[in-house]
């Protein structure tokens, strides 16, 4: 197969800033990029410069890279939003390789001592919101966490229902916690991974720092949520409920074959299909490929 670009000239050595969607939420700070290519293209009217993942826009390719995260959300729905007004028959192709929403520690804090358990919140807090419990077991309480990766990943999950762009989803390296479902969600028939892809599914995490009777608020909003979750994969896959909350109960990792027999892709693929090649590759190159 020829080229991807087939009118333009790859440039490495130009240092350009990071666009928003390349930011980790830890930090806000620009993630481990030495370089962002350039792609410089030729026509009558001159030359035009586009950083890599513009050029990609281009062809209908959007990509999640790393930590799905409020920047990360934010700039995939402008851009699918932005696709389907473009031609909302035309599919939409989403590249994949993200560890879902950014995870770190979770603690409880009872009078001091701490676990890190989340789960151990519903077993504790009916104790603890006793009248007893509260006065004599429990003089100081603090659950913290920090996972909005399954809030945030939803709105990019919704916009792709919305659209009227089917989206068709490939997942390479990794799709792990909300990225899975983003993955599954694809239009059905679409859905691919490449064959050393990694898929992780697991229920969400998150967490509120506050009185007690506030924690019993924000525990029913995540479980809320697990609920939710749940339901979606159920929607994507076909499996019962039973299995898709079994299975999320812990992380489950999955090659891409076994990603296929739990419903989550439809298809293992060693190289592009031609429903994959893009218009910048030229009808000529189609052709030779079918051949």
């Amino acid at each position: 197969m020829k080229a991807f670009f087939s009118t333009a000239k790859l440039i490495t050595s130009t240092i350009k800033p990071k666009p928003s969607f390349l930011l980790s939420p830890e930090t806000s700070t620009t993630r481990a990029y030495s370089l962002i290519p350039m792609v410089i293209e030729h026509s009558s009217r001159g030359e035009r410069a586009y950083d890599i993942f513009s050029r990609l826009l281009k062809e209908r390719i959007v990509c999640i890279n790393g930590p799905i995260n409020d920047d990360t959300s934010n700039v995939v729905v402008a851009q699918l939003l932005f696709l389907e007004s473009e031609n909302p028959s035309k599919p939409i192709h989403m590249y994949l390789n993200s560890p879902g929403g950014h995870v770190t520690a979770v603690f409880l804090y009872i009078n001091g001592s701490c676990t890190t358990h989340w789960e151990k919140l519903l077993d504790t807090m009916p104790f603890l919101l006793t009248p007893i419990g509260l006065n004599y077991h429990c003089t100081s309480l603090s659950f913290v966490a920090y996972n909005y990766g399954c809030v945030v990943g939803l709105a990019i999950y919704d916009t792709m229902q919305y659209i009227r762009s089917p989206v068709n989803t490939i997942c390479l390296g990794q799709a792990a916690s909300m990225a899975s479902l983003l993955l599954a969600s694809g239009a059905k028939g679409e859905r691919k991974a490449l064959p050393n892809a990694t898929i992780m599914i697991h229920q969400p995490s998150g967490g509120y720092s506050g009185q007690a009777k506030d924690l019993t608020i924000h525990t029913k909003q995540i479980v809320r949520v697990w609920d939710a979750l749940n339901q979606l994969y159920c929607k994507h896959t076909g499996k019962p409920i039973d299995v898709i909350q079994k299975n999320m109960d812990r992380d489950y990792f999955m090659t891409p074959e076994e990603a296929k027999e739990f419903g989550i892709i439809d298809e293992v693929i060693d190289e592009r299909p031609l429903t994959l090649v893009t218009d910048a590759v030229g009808e000529e190159s189609k052709q030779k490929g079918s051949n």
